[in-house]
Formats: structure tokens, sequence, C-alpha cells
């Protein structure tokens, strides 16, 4: 550093003694009589001393090195105050790297950090190595490449709206329980009419092979369509994923399952009424369980099967702790493979039209051991057989949730003595049950420690016994809103509110109208 400090010193007095040196020789044009001497070729004494503004530079540079080093030494020479401005207005994050600079982007909130793209290039190419999750709403940028390259750390991909020809700019919104399109005026909700708007399995093949080429960390993926193929190069580059969700699948496409060892999360989607449809039997279920042992959370939508792949699910899958069946189209007989699964702790049923009307004899109906929480939601509960089958087979459960069901009537709801570990019970949309109904069930329930009823019309608190009474007051939590008319405050009582609005709404027709407003009421009959 010394040697550096000092060399542009003596390069200053070289120069300056070169000059006094040049300035003492004659000059040819002072001394006639001297002879023309040739041309000397230019030196790098000369070339320095004619770019003076070079030098300059050099010189201040140097010394704004050692101001960063030395701060608190002021500078002698006036003329680096405007560089010294010049120099504050330089983008101070040019000295940061660039892991340090996504060390302090990563500690922003969501709401400041997706806008931190818009100051430059830089940042643009460091805010897309943050984003971890995104929905692909167009293969296309999937397939040029620029996906990978604008977010190369995604971790989450959800690739079903990309794969749908829908028009991005219509307003018109289809909204399934499965996923959301925009639709063209022209659309029909017809059976098959959604299979024409998904892209060729082979174009979904060949986005998923540059996905998983691309994002070899890839967690969590959902798509709808492909083939085998496909599913295979996501299994083999992708080793760390643990979550899949296919729609549009069928027994050819699970084949390419097995190969996905470390799936924890599997959701399958196979017919979706109006849009598509495809079939999962019970070779698809033996594939899928014979494949995935490891699987922890399973959900199978618009699905057939019967007992034989409920039980091979159940003898493969030893992990299974949560399994959820939507719409499902399985044959007779199915709940009694449920007993084969020994670990599962949550059964979800959800929107189905009917749950197993012939469930065979009661020798071959066995609580699931494990069972801890059954969830009933939007399904048809008319028949007695299939209630009181599935009561049996959820004997085990500590919480029962019962949510928009029809057809819950006290019959129905008496099958739920079976559940003889029942903590925790919620009854919610359920307007055929009554008050003797309810009381009926948990009065028998001698462990059960909270209670929560909402908008069930027919439970009435001057049905109330006082058994049932004694029994709310040992409740650790009780939520008790049968009726709307029980959330109107007592001063608002003989106010007719929460009434038909017939009563409520009374025509006085005292209807003021603004000044150059024509008055509607004129024109009525009174």
């Amino acid at each position: 550093m010394g040697y550096a400090n000092q060399r542009p010193q003596s390069v200053l007095f070289e120069a300056e003694r070169r000059r006094s040196s040049i300035s003492s020789v004659p000059s040819p044009q002072t001394n006639p009589s001297s002879p023309v001497k040739k041309k000397r070729t230019p030196r790098w004494s000369d070339v320095w001393l004619k770019n003076t503004k070079s030098l300059e530079h050099v010189i201040v540079a140097m010394q704004l090195q050692s101001l960063s080093k030395d701060s608190h030494i002021p500078t002698p020479n006036s003329k680096t105050k405007p560089l010294l401005a010049n120099f504050c207005k330089i983008d101070r994050t040019l000295l940061l790297s660039d892991e340090l600079l996504l060390r302090i982007l990563s500690k922003l909130p969501d709401s400041q950090r997706n806008s931190t793209f818009l100051v430059c290039k830089r940042w643009l190419n460091l805010q897309g190595r943050l984003v971890r999750s995104l929905g692909v709403m167009d293969l296309n940028f999937l397939l040029s490449g620029r996906l990978i390259s604008r977010f190369p750390n995604l971790n989450r991909v959800d690739l079903v709206s990309g794969s749908l020809m829908s028009s991005r700019n219509s307003g018109i919104l289809l909204s399934n329980r499965i996923f959301s399109m925009h639709v063209d005026s022209w659309f029909l909700p017809i059976p098959g009419v959604g299979e024409e708007i998904i892209l060729d399995n082979m174009v979904i093949d060949r986005g998923l092979k540059t996905l998983a080429s691309g994002c070899p960390n890839l967690r969590k993926l959902a798509f709808i369509g492909g083939s085998e193929l496909g599913l295979l190069s996501v299994a083999e580059e992708c080793v760390t994923l643990q979550e899949l969700e296919l729609h549009k699948c069928n027994d050819n496409l699970l084949r390419g399952i097995a190969a996905c060892e470390n799936l924890q999360i599997l959701k399958l989607v196979g017919n979706v009424d109006g849009l598509y449809s495809s079939v999962v039997t019970d070779i698809g279920l033996t594939i899928l369980a014979q494949g995935c042992k490891r699987l922890v959370k399973l959900e199978l939508n618009g699905c057939e099967g019967s007992f034989d792949g409920i039980k091979a699910i159940g003898q493969c899958c030893q992990m299974l702790e949560e399994l959820t069946l939507c719409d499902h189209r399985m044959d007779n007989g199915w709940l009694a493979g449920l007993s084969f699964c020994e670990n599962l702790k949550t059964l979800r049923i959800m929107s189905c039209r009917k749950i197993d009307p012939n469930p065979g004899p009661d020798e071959y109906l066995s609580p699931c051991p494990a069972l801890e929480r059954l969830h009933l939601q939007n399904c048809q509960l008319r028949d007695r057989k299939s209630a009181r089958a599935l009561f049996i087979t959820c004997g085990a459960a500590r919480e029962i949730f019962i949510s928009d069901c029809w057809g819950l009537v006290d019959g129905i709801f008496s099958f739920a003595s079976h559940c003889w570990r029942v903590k925790f019970l919620s009854l919610e949309g359920c307007s055929l049950l009554t008050t003797e109904g309810l009381e009926s069930v948990i009065l028998q329930w001698n462990e059960l420690q909270s209670l929560r009823v909402v908008s069930c019309k027919n439970i009435k608190e001057s049905s109330i016994s006082p058994a049932l009474s004694s029994l709310f007051s040992t409740f650790k939590d009780l939520k008790w809103r049968p009726d709307s008319k029980s959330l109107l405050p007592s001063s608002l009582i003989g106010t007719h509110m929460g009434k038909k609005g017939g009563r409520f709404f009374k025509k006085t027709w005292d209807i003021k109208v603004l000044p150059g407003v024509y008055d509607h009421t004129s024109a009525r009959q009174t």
C-alpha cells in the first residue's frame, strides 16, 4: 500500500523534471541556424502529460479509497467535492453480493417483497430466485424455458389452469369445487365438453419433462391430463416430490406413480360432472397402494372402486392417517375395507350421493381402531343401512363433524350411538334433527366435553329437558346457535326483526322525491 501511494507522486516528480528539461532546450524556431532534428517517437511520459484529466481521476480515486479507510482525515483538495457528491448518488446495493441481498429481501413481508422487482433488472432476477410457489396460467411460458430462467428455485407448481385452452379475456368464470376457469359465451356445461379444452397429452408430457429437468427440488405438483411417461419423468428427476395432485386421472396414468417413492400427500380427481370423465378403478388403486407406501393423506375425488381397492390401500399404505372420499362412485361393500386401515385417524366423506347402499352383514364390519375424526359434509344420509354401517365402522371416533347433510332425521342420527368415545360433536345445517333426537344420543356419551350446534332450526330451546340442561353445565366448550333468532339481542325483541319481510316492511308509501326527479309513486295505484 505504501508503494501504491508513493507511485503517483514519483510520476508527477518525473513529469515536472522532464517538463523543465524540455523547456530549457532551445526551440528550432528560435534558432534558425540549428539543424532540423528528426521527430522522435512519443514516450510514455508524453502521453501521460497530455492526458492530465486521466491523471487527476487516478489521484482522486486513490484519495477516495483512502477516505473510505480513514474517514476522519479531511480532503485537502476542494476539487474532489463534486466527485464525492456524484459518488454518493451511485447505487450502494452494487457493493452487496447476491447472497447478502437475497437474505435482506427475504426478510421483507410479502406485500413489499413482490414489488421489489420493479427496481432494476438485478433485483428482478433476485426476486425470481425467492419465489417458491407459482401457478402457471399459460403452458407456453413453461415450454419456452422462460419459467425456469425467471424462477429457478420453485418447489410448488400448479399447471392445471395453464393446461386448459380457456379465454383469458372472458368475463365469465366457471367455478367448480375442483378448479375455476374463464369460458366463452358459447361454452355449455354438458358432459364431455371439458375434454375439448384440455391440451393434448403429448404437450402436457413435454411440459412436465421441462419442469422436472429445471426444478429438481420440486415438492408439490398439480396438473391435468398427461400420460404415465410425463409422470415418470417427474418421478425420476424430482426425488423430493412429496405432494401430487392429478386431475383427469385414470388407471394408465397411475402406472407412472410407482416411481414416486417419497410421495406423502396424493389427490386423485377422476370424474367431474359437466367437464370430463375419467375412470379410476381397483386396478389403479392397487397400483397406487403398491407404489406409494409412504402415503399419509389420500383424497379420492370422483373415483370408482370397491372393497378390494380400499383393502389394498389399507394393507400397503400402513402410514395412511387421513382418507377423503369426495363424490365417490364406489361399489357396494367398500366400507368393510376401512377396517384394514389400522393407522387411519381422519375420515372425510364429502358431496356423496350415497355412502354404501349394501354394506353387507355386520360380521364384516369392524371399527377402525385408530380413528379419531369423522367428517360428513354435503352428503345424502337418507339410507338407514348406509348410515348404520358408517357409524359402526367409525365406532372409535372421538370427534364427529356433520355439516349440511340431507336426510339426517332423528332415526338416522340415532345410529351415532355406536360411537362410544365421542368427546366433541359439531352439527351445522341439520334442519331435520330435533331436540329429542339430539338428546337421545348425547346422553349416552359419557365422555362428551364439547358441543357445537349451528343453524339447526328444529332444535328448539323450549324443548330442552332438565337432564340435557344439566349436561350442558358440565361441558368445557358449548356453542349453541340452533336458530338465527337466538342471535337477536334482548333490546330488539318486539320490533319484528327476524320475522318475515311482509310483517316488517310495511306499505307506508311515505317516499320523498328529490326536486326534478320523476315521482314514481304518482303512477302507482293505491
